[in-house]
C-alpha cells in the first residue's frame, strides 16, 4: 500500500485529494471520497458562506473521516468564508486564485492544515515561508484557473525549492499519473477532471456526458489577456469567448462573459452559455464509476506501475 507523510499528516490512507471545483465539490461528493481514504474538499468557489456551512454539516453527516475546505481567494465572500474554516475547524484549507496570507495564521491558530495551490516557485517559497503544512503544484493541464507550467516541470521545481509535503496535480487521471508524481518527488497527488465521472457528483447529465465522450484535443484555455487564464471543454462559450478576447473586446466585456458560466454548466448542462471546466485529463476518463472505485483504481493502479517499473533498470 502507497503511504506518504500526507497520509500522517492528515490522518487519510491514501496521499490522494479531491479538488476543489466550484458549484461541483458539495458535501456529498467530499464525503464520498474521505470515506474511501483520501481526502474530500468541499469547493467555497463564489457561493455564500451559510450554503458552504450546510454542505460542511452534510459532510460530517455522512463521514467521520477528515476532510477539507476549498476557498477560491477572488471570490467576494472570501473573508467571511475564511473565518467561517476557523468556527467550523475543517481539518485542512487548500486555496486558489490568489495569494492566502492574511489567513494564514488565523487559521494555524484554529489547528487547520494550510495547503495552498501554487503555480509557481515564488508563491511556493513564500507559502512555505508562512506555515503552510504542504503545497499542491498544480501545472497547467488541469481544469479551471491555470498557470504557465506544466505539472511535469512545476511539480520537481517546487520539490526542489521547500521542505514541506508536495502534491501534484493537473493532467493526473489514472495510476500511472499518480506513478508519475511520485516519481517527480510529489507526496500525493489531487484530481479534480477525474471525479466529474463520479456517482457521487451531481453535474448536470450534459456535463458528466461531455466528460465521458471527451477526446485528447478537446479542452482550450481562455482569458488569458485579462490575465485570468482558465481551461475547459471546447463549446460555444469558448468560442464566443475566444472571438471576444481576440477580437478586441473591452476587458470588461469578457469578464461579464464569464459571470455565472461555471453555474450554468453545472446546473443547467447549457451548451451555449455555460463554461464546463475540465482538464486536459478529461479524454482519459470513460467511465463513471463510484468515489470509492476511482480512488482504489488510481491508488492500486500506482502501486502496480511503481513495483513494476525496476524492470526499466538493468
Amino acid at each position: 500500500m502507497i503511504e506518504s507523510p500526507i497520509c500522517s499528516l492528515l490522518g487519510i490512507k491514501y496521499p490522494l485529494f479531491q479538488g476543489g471545483m466550484a458549484w461541483i465539490a458539495d458535501g456529498r461528493l467530499a464525503s464520498a471520497v474521505s470515506n474511501a481514504g483520501g481526502m474530500g474538499i468541499i469547493a467555497a468557489g463564489n457561493s455564500r458562506p451559510n450554503d458552504i456551512r450546510e454542505q460542511i454539516r452534510i459532510a460530517r453527516e455522512l463521514t467521520d473521516k477528515p476532510f477539507g475546505l476549498n476557498i477560491m481567494l477572488m471570490s467576494r465572500y472570501a473573508d467571511e468564508i475564511a473565518q467561517m474554516a476557523c468556527e467550523e475547524k475543517v481539518a485542512a484549507v487548500t486555496t486558489g486564485a490568489g495569494n492566502p496570507s492574511k489567513y494564514m495564521a488565523a487559521w494555524k491558530e484554529a489547528g487547520i492544515k494550510v495547503i495552498p495551490v501554487v503555480a509557481s516557485v515564488a508563491m511556493a517559497k513564500l507559502m512555505a515561508r508562512l506555515g503552510a503544512s504542504a503545497l499542491i503544484a498544480e501545472g497547467g493541464e488541469s481544469g479551471g484557473h491555470v498557470g504557465e507550467l506544466s505539472t511535469m516541470v512545476l511539480v520537481p521545481l517546487v520539490v526542489d525549492a521547500v521542505d514541506i509535503p508536495v502534491l501534484a496535480a493537473g493532467g493526473i487521471a489514472d495510476g500511472r499519473g499518480a506513478a508519475a508524481a511520485f516519481m517527480l518527488g510529489a507526496c500525493g497527488v489531487q484530481m479534480g477532471t477525474r471525479f466529474l465521472s463520479a456517482v457521487e457528483c451531481s453535474i448536470h447529465p450534459v456535463y458528466k456526458e461531455k466528460i465521458l465522450k471527451a477526446r485528447d484535443l478537446c479542452t482550450t484555455v481562455t482569458g488569458k489577456r485579462i490575465d485570468h487564464a482558465q481551461r475547459s471543454l471546447r463549446t460555444q462559450y469558448t468560442r464566443d469567448f475566444a472571438k471576444a478576447e481576440y477580437g478586441g473586446a473591452p476587458d470588461e466585456e469578457l469578464a461579464q462573459l464569464s459571470v455565472g458560466s461555471f453555474r450554468l454548466a453545472v446546473r443547467e448542462g447549457d451548451l451555449e452559455k455555460g463554461c464546463f471546466l475540465a482538464g486536459q485529463c478529461a479524454a482519459m476518463v470513460n467511465k463513471e464509476q463510484t468515489a470509492a472505485e476511482i480512488v482504489t483504481d488510481v491508488m492500486e493502479g500506482a502501486e502496480a506501475v511503481l513495483k513494476g517499473a525496476s524492470k526499466w533498470v538493468k
